[in-house]
């Protein structure tokens, strides 16, 4: 089979579920109902631009409303497309349903490179896409929530739920319209390094298993694995920057678009990427050894790869030289179905994208609880849990008295202990369960069936079960 023959993102998305329903008795009709997009609206719109209007092609598609609302962010590159837009949104229905988040799935994009225009035009153009979504209930608190992904963040965020507000003055939930915004527009603690924070979680989660660890052909746990790193945006870089210094890994290896860095050593993350913020490339980084040719970094020797860009970026031309043991799929998408099997053939374990890159959509659900609610997590309960501690901690001082030297805490507990969990606290604790709890599901499939061989195949019956089952619940 050769790379020409390598099947599209949108094909390698049917291929994989079609190969998990294979392995189920659907009732006849559902497979179809589950698999199909229900509605995919393209927009095209004119902004008047440095003196000239320009007409710029966007893209919502929803692909199941087994749950509302829909779910999904929106994407500017200038490759997107239909296809694209369309199984992005079938990932985010089988995401929602893995981590048990009550959304359907959607998608959207806008065929566009923001690096090509100024921030005030990239705002003006923000505005009228998010119009021409709103006024059709693309955008809408209980019908259809976007949310940020690549080339959008809290910024366009802000703007969407603005003019979202601006066109509907008396709902009082027009916060809930999106999520991933500012904190001081209603966003929540910990929601920028979400993804990437669920990407360490997954990684956690994997190894306190030593029968999913010897699978992979590892040992032992994260403290010094050599991880290679495809991708430092917002979820490379916050995965790589979590796992260095909280897990001890090392980060050997980090891929650009325009060249890669490689230190056997481990490379220092957060100067990689201030210089890449400073610079925009990680060419002269004072970091590391430059690799001309970052594609040569996704087969370099490493215990764990996490592509965390494009989709694609593992296809059938490299699928063979691939070493790495472990591939965890931060971005969607990044192992096209042809290389996902030449991997699984070779031995490697591969956590698969609607798992492994929840977290983004798992504290957005968070988010979206909060600004239907109206209160920031842990207002009501914080100080309550102190003083319930505190009653606890002036017992435990009276013992301490009491018993003298033969009995005393270390010097930092009442501190820890006495302090109520903040927002920021409360993400991370419901994020990590989640991640958890998701990974759990799958893993009793992989473990439990004797038909299923891989996490990924697991992962979507796990899903696909759960949307059925709405699906029942509704009366199809």
């Amino acid at each position: 089979m050769s790379i020409q023959s390598e099947p599209s993102f949108r094909d390698s998305v049917d291929l994989m579920f079609n190969r998990a329903v294979a392995l189920m008795d659907l009732p006849r009709g559902m497979e179809e109902k589950i698999r199909v997009c229900n509605a995919t609206y393209t927009v095209r719109f004119g902004v008047r631009l440095r003196g000239h209007v320009h007409t710029f092609t966007g893209y919502r598609s929803v692909h199941s409303e087994h749950m509302e609302p829909v779910k999904g962010g929106i994407r500017y590159s200038p490759a997107v497309n239909q296809n694209e837009v369309e199984a992005l949104a079938a990932l985010m229905t089988y995401k929602c349903a893995l981590v048990e988040a009550p959304f359907g799935g959607s998608k959207g994009g806008l065929c566009i490179d923001p690096r090509d225009y100024e921030e005030d035009e990239l705002e003006r153009i923000t505005r009228r896409f998010a119009y021409e979504l709103a006024k059709r209930d693309l955008i809408h608190p209980s019908q259809n929530v976007p949310a940020p992904d690549m080339g959008t963040g809290e910024r366009e965020m802000a703007w969407i739920a603005d003019q979202y507000a601006r066109m509907n003055t008396t709902d009082i939930n027009a916060r809930a319209c999106v999520t991933g915004k500012p904190i001081h527009a209603g966003g929540i603690q910990g929601r920028v390094e979400a993804t990437g924070r669920g990407v360490q979680y997954a990684l956690q989660e994997f190894f306190r298993h030593p029968e999913d660890i010897a699978a992979a052909g590892l040992s032992g746990s994260l403290d010094g694995k050599r991880i290679v790193v495809q991708g430092l945006g917002n979820v490379g870089y916050h995965a790589a920057l979590f796992l260095s210094q909280e897990d001890g890994a090392r980060i050997t290896g980090i891929a650009e678009r325009d060249g890669g860095l490689f230190d056997p050593e481990g490379l220092d993350v957060q100067a990689v990427h201030d210089w890449m913020q400073n610079h925009g490339t990680v060419r002269g980084c004072p970091v590391g050894e430059l690799v001309e040719d970052p594609n040569l970094l996704l087969e370099e020797e490493c215990d764990i790869l996490i592509p965390a860009a494009l989709e694609g970026v593992i296809n059938l031309g490299n699928a063979g030289r691939v070493q790495a043991p472990l591939i965890i799929e931060a971005a969607n998408g990044p192992i096209t179905a042809g290389a996902d099997e030449v991997l699984r053939k070779k031995g490697c374990v591969i956590i698969p994208d609607m798992y492994a890159n929840a977290g983004g959509v798992t504290v957005s659900y968070f988010e979206w609880v909060k600004n239907l609610s109206h209160i920031r997590f842990g207002r009501m309960q914080r100080r309550q849990e102190e003083a319930r501690h505190q009653l606890l901690m002036n017992e435990l001082e009276r013992l301490d008295r009491y018993m003298g030297d033969a009995w005393s805490m270390t010097p930092d507990f009442k501190q820890k202990y006495l302090r109520g969990a903040d927002e920021l606290e409360l993400v991370r604790s419901g994020l990590d369960d989640t991640m958890r709890t998701a990974y759990q599901s799958m893993r009793a499939v992989w473990h439990g069936r004797a038909d299923v061989h891989d996490l990924r195949t697991a992962a979507y019956l796990v899903a696909i079960e759960r949307v059925a089952r709405s699906y029942h619940a509704k009366g199809l």
